[in-house]
């Protein structure tokens, strides 16, 4: 079971500040801990009453986020897969397939959406926002501007967006979204760079804490590849190190624990390591690196996939829900809960009710796992195909 004792993996850890893999920042260790200037109280963010119900709602019960914010470019590349053109009207049927799916709400609390998407309305003329917020679904809004290379880094990269950012987001607020998201990666196999970290850390703070300011409950992501072949124990390494970082900004930008929701990668070994782990091994190691480094005041952690198989990606959820933990333990999947869906609709009319059905399917699947009761019976070969691309771009 995944509440296997974390005696042994507890009494391996230490702390990571100063390990040589990342390296030493200046200034770092005993002054950053230690010296602290006693400063006027910061004004909270007028919405905060506002973004902590939008969290919980988010993170209610077996539901969990359906994630429909790739951009143009990658979103061309799945229509690519069924023989269709990267077209406006062949982007907008495919996300009205996905958002009027009826009775998703009973599964789905949020869905991100692209810009293009949350501008967009139905071909009868629907807002795709009511579309959602008619089935309870909280329209979310990915905010950043995409990955570009890290100067002085190891080959690693940096995400952009912070200029404009304040004004969009008030922008989005006022279209109807009331969740953001940014996305940021790690690299294991680039080391990854102490800079790096740091570059992902504080840009996911300062977003975070615009976010707030303009009314959205910010997701922060910073993604955690599975590209490599290193074992489960350097992913955990690693985590813990990333996460430290990314709360030690969080807090420094005055960001509010409780109106914020997390979207991590879970706890696996590299996609090319030899051996696979265990639904139970990867809840253990996941729900240990979580133990250890988020707060409690945080109401949801929801996972992404990463290229795992739907089934994957539903089985590791689920072995995480048997433990009691103290966060709404959920899903903010893409290709995961769109995979199936994209190839049963293939682009035609005929086959947008049964495409429907599919989304319910996965939808509901990965309900039953964060309530901790899902099985795997009855599965399709196809939804256990695994999604891995290596060096993954969206």
């Amino acid at each position: 079971m995944a509440c296997a004792s974390f005696a042994k993996l507890d009494a391996a850890s230490s702390s990571w500040i100063g390990q040589q893999s990342f390296g030493q920042r200046p200034g770092y260790s005993s002054t950053r801990l230690t010296t602290r200037r006693v400063s006027l109280p910061i004004r909270a963010s007028s919405y905060k009453d506002e973004l902590v119900q939008t969290a919980k709602s988010i993170a209610s019960p077996g539901r969990g986020i359906l994630a429909i914010d790739e951009s143009n470019a990658t979103c061309g590349k799945r229509l690519a897969s069924i023989g269709l053109d990267n077209t406006e009207v062949n982007r907008q049927a495919y996300r009205q397939l996905l958002l009027t799916t009826p009775g998703l709400g009973e599964y789905i609390s949020g869905a991100i959406l692209f810009e293009e998407t949350l501008y967009q309305s139905t071909t009868d003329g629907k807002k795709f926002v009511d579309c959602l917020r008619d089935e309870n679904i909280v329209p979310g809004i990915k905010v950043d501007k995409g990955l570009v290379p890290l100067p002085g880094s190891n080959n690693e990269s940096w995400c952009q967006g912070l200029d404009g950012l304040a004004s969009r987001s008030a922008e989005y607020y006022k279209q109807g979204a009331r969740f953001a998201k940014w996305r940021t990666v790690v690299s294991i196999p680039c080391g990854p760079s102490a800079l790096a970290v740091r570059e992902a850390a504080w840009g996911l703070a300062r977003y975070a804490a615009v976010s707030q300011d303009n009314g959205l409950v910010p997701i922060v992501e910073p993604e955690i590849l599975l590209d490599g072949d290193h074992g489960i124990e350097r992913t955990l390494e690693v985590a813990e190190r990333v996460w430290a970082e990314v709360f030690y900004y969080l807090a420094e930008n005055n960001v509010v624990f409780e109106g914020i929701l997390l979207k991590p990668s879970m706890v696996t070994p590299g996609a090319e390591h030899k051996e696979k782990a265990s639904p139970e091994t990867i809840a253990k190691y996941t729900l240990t690196m979580l133990k250890r480094r988020v707060p409690p005041a945080v109401p949801g952690i929801m996972f992404l996939s990463g290229g795992q198989s739907e089934v994957e990606a539903t089985l590791n959820l689920n072995a995480m829900n048997q433990c009691p933990n103290p966060w709404h333990v959920s899903f903010s999947y893409a290709r995961a809960l769109q995979n199936t869906v994209l190839k049963t609709w293939q682009g035609r009319p005929e086959n947008v009710e049964a495409a429907q059905k599919a989304l319910l399917v996965r939808a509901k699947a990965n309900s039953l796992a964060q309530l901790g009761k899902y099985s795997a019976e009855g599965e399709s070969e196809e939804a256990r195909k695994g999604m891995f691309v290596k060096g993954y771009t969206y």
